[in-house]
């Protein structure tokens, strides 16, 4: 979802008020009940990156509501856990309320209110938007709050072109609008949520409600090429995994034209050996911190040299990029998992299952640290290129989202396409010995790819498993324009 508008409506107008749309245009992959992370880029001020994730209760009950479903994305499937047992501290309501006050102009009750006319109105369900209802169909039956939007009474999923209409979440809004994020963090609605939560198996109290905050943190900022990245920080992985590739790329020179074997092969190599030093940070990370673990000067000497060398013998998200005519950007990246199967009660919200996403807890789902931000692999991003054009972007996709990343930055600036051309080109991802490849490269160029691991899955169409990046683009001259990723029913839109 991508927005590039013409009109000024005010710093910190439109990320705000894209936090709630996508809750209601998008509710199977993001939520009020969720979190996330939004990249703001002021033409007036340094860039600041608002961390909204969600954070981990502050203890673990016994018994909890924890089961697992399998995800059936065709060609391929995974498996995740629901119940309110996977349920962590959502923040979005907190980071739209902290954005507002930095950074808004217009009252809260004003951005709020097109979401709740969606909301009560119904947007209609695109292709994209029935497939996830399809896939998703076993969470989504949990309860019959969440069953009786995306479901009909006789549990089908509903079909594109339907309105799932949600009133309940309609006056949500008007209350956030007009009370702000204390109701949902400190007030009655807080105390809802904890004594459902204490009563049907999960982890969640209305004092980890109370204590969450949303942090603000300095972008990570990475020359590439002639163009200079800005992304998420530690402690999320996903951003630093994005530079560390792009290091790779760049230590390894020119490698031919977009889609060569070459090219294709050096991506894909990049993509293994980011992998191999994320485990190798995470060693060293004991006694540093996340960042100067992965860029230790040995450690990226190291990789930069194997990148040089041979090749190898051998989770739900949304992004929406804003661009506005007074030359503010901001990239958000939004999140609820795959939602737990449960409703806040009294508001319509779908609760996240944040402590069920086996990307984000490597450990395992038992070994959680009680009360701590959960690092995610979201990355919003801001590519500042150096002839004057500026590229906000970022993508879902789970684990994908940091190869995605890569291999649109890479067309962007190494061969200088169009935001459209990045989003549209071909994707390939590369993880545990396995290379996962879209349709559009040549045979060459898969072969290349495929040497860079032990085994090789050719899907047979372009699918939401490889991300999808949504980027609006300010080119030198001032106009702006977006691309949407059809791979997720990404759309671009022109406000005048």
């Amino acid at each position: 979802m991508t927005h590039a508008g013409h009109g000024t409506t005010g710093k910190g107008t439109t990320g705000s008020a894209a936090v709630a749309a996508a809750s209601v245009a998008e509710p199977l992959l993001c939520s009020l009940g969720g979190g996330g992370f939004l990249l703001a880029h002021p033409a007036d001020r340094v860039p600041v990156l608002y961390d909204f994730f969600a954070q981990t209760p502050g203890r673990a009950r016994d018994g909890a509501d924890f089961r697992a479903v399998e995800v059936d994305f065709g060609p391929a499937t995974q498996e995740f856990h629901v119940g309110l047992g996977a349920a962590a501290v959502p923040g979005a309501i907190r980071g739209i309320a902290a954005v507002h006050a930095d950074l808004a102009s217009r009252p809260l009750s004003a951005l709020v209110a097109p979401a709740a006319e969606l909301a009560r109105a119904g947007v209609p369900l695109r292709d994209f938007d029935a497939y996830a209802g399809r896939i998703l169909a076993p969470i989504l039956a949990t309860t019959p709050e969440i069953a009786g939007v995306f479901q009909d009474p006789a549990g089908t999923p509903r079909a594109p072109g339907e309105r799932p209409v949600q009133p309940q979440l309609a006056e949500t809004l008007d209350r956030l609008g007009v009370e702000g994020d204390r109701p949902f963090h400190e007030g009655d609605l807080a105390q809802a949520l904890g004594e459902l939560s204490r009563a049907a198996g999960g982890h969640l109290s209305a004092d980890d409600l109370a204590r969450y905050r949303v942090e603000r943190r300095q972008p990570l900022a990475r020359g590439y090429r002639d163009a200079r990245l800005l992304t998420n920080p530690a402690p999320s992985s996903g951003g630093m995994l994005v530079a560390f590739a792009l290091d790779l790329l760049q230590a390894a020179g020119p490698a031919g034209s977009a889609g060569s074997a070459a090219q294709t092969g050096a991506l894909a190599r990049a993509m293994r050996l980011t992998s191999d030093a994320r485990g190798e940070a995470e060693r060293l990370s004991a006694r540093e911190t996340p960042e100067r673990a992965l860029f230790d000067p040995g450690l990226l000497a190291r990789y930069r040299a194997a990148m040089a060398g041979r090749p190898r013998c051998g989770r739900g998200t949304t992004h929406i990029s804003v661009a506005d005519a007074a030359g503010n950007l901001a990239a958000v990246t939004l999140s609820n998992g795959e939602g737990c199967g449960h409703a806040w009660p009294g508001t319509g919200i779908h609760l996240n299952n944040m402590l069920g996403e086996e990307d984000l807890h490597p450990d395992g789902f038992d070994a959680w640290p009680t009360d701590t931000r959960i690092a995610s692999m979201m990355a919003p991003s801001v590519l500042e290129l150096g002839c004057g054009r500026q590229v906000a972007f970022g993508s879902g996709g789970s684990n994908r989202i940091r190869t995605a990343l890569v291999q649109v930055a890479s067309l962007l600036v190494d061969y200088g396409l169009s935001a459209a051309e990045a989003v549209a080109a071909a994707r390939l991802h590369v993880d545990r010995g396995l290379v996962s490849i879209e349709p559009g490269f040549t045979e060459p160029a898969i072969a290349a790819a495929a040497a860079e691991g032990q085994a090789l899955k050719r899907w047979p169409e372009r699918n939401m498993f490889f991300g999808g990046v949504h980027a609006v683009e300010r080119l030198p001259d001032g106009r702006v324009t977006g691309a949407g990723d059809p791979r997720r029913g990404g759309t671009a839109a022109v406000l005048a």
